[in-house]
This record gives structure tokens, C-alpha cells and sequence, in this order.
């Protein structure tokens, strides 16, 4: 495989995207196994741990979303400069990348720890619950230098389509992780410390994987030292992108706290089926997600090389794989709901109104494809601001309002029914933008 990434625009489509989405897909699968057995465990201590995994998960997402996001601005910023053949701006976007990731996690350290017993309790006042929340959040927070510079690593190997060592990275601190969670959380008597401790050290082992991979299999990118000072043409490229792109992921955390918001003056049940809802939605929805990662660097790429019929092809078979992938995940939701939500919670209330809800929100799941990959390709192409626009559709625009209305017609069941409502009318949007982003091209 060439290093500097030119087999991007020579191997025909269809085998590219799949020798590059394959691993990514695995291994964002084994990532979604291990937050469904990391929340298992969490849920074996008791139905209070749960929930307050739930409350802090919004923070937990809005950390990892600047983390992801800032990487998905690197991974952009070399794929365009690799396919333009200037390797120096590649080399300056993953340098000057990587030390801003790094201080965007000491940043965040300080305010997440900061915020916490104050978000916390604007969702509840029970002492268990708070302090559930307190000791989980405090040392996956203290983590966050670690997880941001990991995610860096991991998308300047996949600009250069080194996808299988992503797959190896993020496995080995799955699995790691995975292992880790029953030995802290029981066999230790950790507790909830346990899980977040093992978090922790697995985001630890896949950093240290990628810098094995980058000092013993050289790539095309390298990261100088002397390029790490700060330069404000390069910074504004990075930031065009990641700074949107960090704003469509974090814009889930806005909308589970107003969701929590809203379903927390019905019962907490319902925060607790939401934040199932979303440990199961990881696993449907990653799988997805990893095609998109692997279309990402190939869109950008072609266009820095200016093969636009490329890009178009690229976008349309991306399309049609997320699109099988999320029939798959509604047939599942549709038939096995009782069985996923009974994974979490023994509650016969909670399964119950879990697997409605659950039924319910998957009716979205097939149209929410145009979406994700209108919004992965317009990233792709340096549409940081586009990109964008589709996220506030589905997480701000149309959800939030529709959700408040319709839960006092329908109680806690118009939530769940706003869901697919909202990505029916993302879908429109989507691709609107993106066929218009394309024309002027």
C-alpha cells in the first residue's frame, strides 16, 4: 500500500471503500460491544448506577465529540493535501493537530470536573445518584489528554488509509477494556470507580499501540517538532472542519439533556430507558459509522486530486452499504426489543416501556442513512459549516421542538415518536445541501 495514499484514486470504488470501511467497522463494532459490556456491568451493581452513567454521559459524549471532531478537521486537512501532492502541508496539519488535541484535553479536564456537581444535581436531587455520577466522571475525566491525543493518532492513520491499524489500536483498548471492567469492578470491589478506571486505561493502551505503529511502520505523515509551532493559515483550516464537525457530535449531548429535561418530569425511568437507548444505539449505529470513516479520507483525497466522478460514485455506494446496515438494526429493534433492553435492567416496567420506545425510534433507522453520510461526505470535502447544518436538523432544529410538543399530547411515548419524525425531514435537508455543496464544486 503506498504511503503517501495514491492508491485512493486508482483501486475502483467499491473494493477501495471496503478495504477501508472493513476494519473500521469491526472494530468500531468490538468499540460498541464494549460499551454495551461495560454499561452491562455498571447495571449489575444497580438500576441507580445506570442511571447515573445516563446523566453523566452527556459530558462524557461532549468531551469525546471535540476529540473526534478536531480529528476529523486533521484527517481532512492530509487527505486534501496528500491527493494535492503536498506532503509538507500534510505533515504541518498533523503536527500542529496533534498538540492542539492535546491542549483541548487539558482544557476540557479542568472545566468537566469543574461543571459536574452542578449538572448533576440540575437533574436530580438524589444523594445516590449524585454521588454515583462524582466518582464515575472524575477519573474518565482525568483521562481526557490521553483519549484526545489517541483519537488524533487515529485519524492521521486513517487519512492515509491505514485502517487495519486503527482496527488493531481501538480493538486492543476494547477488549482491554472489556476484560479490565468485571476484574476493577468485582473482583476488586471497585465499583463504579472500577469501570471508569478501566475506560481509562483502555484509551491508554490504544494511544500506545498507535505509537508503536508510527515508530516501527513509517507512513507518508510524519509529526515534526519543528512544526509544531502555531500557524494561523493551518489552524483556521483545521478549525473550519473540526470545529463543525465537533459541534454535529456534541450536538447529541445537547439533545439528551434536553430530552432528560423533559422525560425526567415523568419518572426517571425514562432517562434511564434513553440513556439504554443510547448505550444500544451504539451498537447499531457504528457499524454505519465506520463506513463512513472509511469514506471520509477516499472523498477527500479524489477531491484534493480533483476526481470529482470519483467523489460522486464514493458517496453513493457509502449510501447504499449504511443503508443495508441499518435494515439489519431494525429488524433487530423490531423483534428482539424486550431481550436488548433486558440486557440492562431486570425491571418488568422498564422493559416494557424500554422495548416500545425502542420500536418506536428504529422506525428512523433506514432514512437516517442519507444523513450520516451526506454529513460524513460534505466533512470530507472541507463543508465543515454544511456538515454542520444537517446535525442542527437532526439534534436541534426539528427534534427539540417536536419532542416538547408531542410529549404533552402523548407523555413520554411523543419523545420517542419525534425521533424518526426528525430524521425523515433531516433526510430532505440532507440532500438538498449536499447536491447543491456538489454543483459548485
Amino acid at each position: 500500500m503506498e504511503k503517501d495514499g495514491s492508491f485512493m484514486k486508482e483501486r475502483r470504488i467499491f473494493p477501495l471503500l471496503v478495504s477501508m470501511a472493513l476494519p473500521m467497522v469491526l472494530s468500531m463494532t468490538i468499540n460498541s460491544l464494549y460499551n454495551i459490556v461495560d454499561s452491562y456491568f455498571v447495571a449489575m451493581l444497580s438500576d441507580s448506577a445506570m442511571t447515573a452513567l445516563s446523566l453523566v454521559y452527556p459530558v462524557q459524549n461532549a468531551i469525546n465529540s471535540v476529540a473526534i471532531g478536531f480529528g476529523i478537521g486533521i484527517n481532512a486537512a492530509i487527505s486534501y493535501f496528500s491527493g494535492a501532492r503536498d506532503m509538507k502541508g500534510a505533515d504541518k496539519a498533523a503536527s500542529l493537530g496533534l498538540i492542539l488535541s492535546i491542549f483541548h484535553g487539558l482544557v476540557l479536564t479542568v472545566i468537566s470536573i469543574g461543571v459536574m456537581p452542578s449538572f448533576l444535581r440540575s437533574f436530580t436531587s438524589d444523594p445516590v445518584l449524585i454521588d454515583y455520577g462524582m466518582r464515575y466522571s472524575v477519573i474518565v475525566f482525568l483521562f481526557s489528554v490521553i483519549n484526545m491525543a489517541g483519537l488524533s493518532y487515529e485519524k492521521i492513520f486513517q487519512a492515509v488509509g491505514r485502517m487495519k491499524i486503527s482496527m488493531v489500536a481501538l480493538a486492543a483498548g476494547c477488549l482491554f477494556n472489556i476484560v479490565m471492567d468485571p476484574v476493577l469492578i468485582f473482583t476488586f470491589s471497585m465499583g463504579i470507580e472500577g469501570a471508569a478506571i478501566a475506560t481509562g486505561l483502555g484509551q491508554t493502551v490504544s494511544l500506545l499501540v498507535y505509537l508503536i505503529f508510527y515508530k516501527v511502520r513509517p507512513m507518508g505523515v510524519r509529526i515534526h517538532y519543528s512544526l509544531f509551532r502555531f500557524d494561523k493559515a493551518m489552524a483556521k483550516r483545521l478549525y473550519a472542519v473540526g470545529l463543525p464537525a465537533t459541534l454535529n457530535l456534541a450536538l447529541s449531548s445537547l439533545l439528551v439533556t434536553a430530552l432528560n429535561a423533559m422525560l425526567s418530569s415523568f419518572s426517571e425511568i425514562y432517562v434511564l430507558i434513553l440513556g439504554l437507548y443510547y448505550k444500544l444505539q451504539s451498537f447499531l449505529y457504528l457499524p454505519s459509522s465506520g463506513i463512513v470513516q472509511g469514506m471520509r479520507p477516499i472523498i477527500g483525497y479524489n477531491y484534493g486530486a480533483r476526481e470529482m466522478a470519483r467523489v460522486r460514485k464514493t458517496f453513493n455506494t457509502t449510501l447504499l452499504l449504511c443503508i443495508a446496515i441499518m435494515s439489519v438494526g431494525t429488524l433487530i429493534a423490531i423483534i428482539f426489543p424486550e431481550s436488548l433492553i433486558s440486557l440492562f435492567s431486570e425491571d418488568e416496567r422498564v422493559i416494557e416501556e424500554g422495548a416500545e420506545a425502542l420500536r418506536i425510534i428504529s422506525i428512523g433507522f433506514v432514512v437516517s442513512s442519507i444523513s450520516v453520510t451526506a454529513s460524513g461526505a460534505l466533512e470530507g470535502l472541507g463543508k465543515g459549516k454544511e456538515s454542520l447544518l444537517i446535525s442542527l436538523c437532526r439534534f436541534v432544529i426539528f427534534i427539540i421542538p417536536l419532542a416538547y410538543l408531542l410529549c404533552h399530547f402523548f407523555g413520554p411515548e411523543g419523545v420517542w415518536h419525534s425521533f424518526w419524525i426528525t430524521e425523515i425531514l433531516s433526510a430532505f435537508v440532507s440532500l438538498f445541501v449536499y447536491r447543491r455543496v456538489l454543483s459548485r464544486l
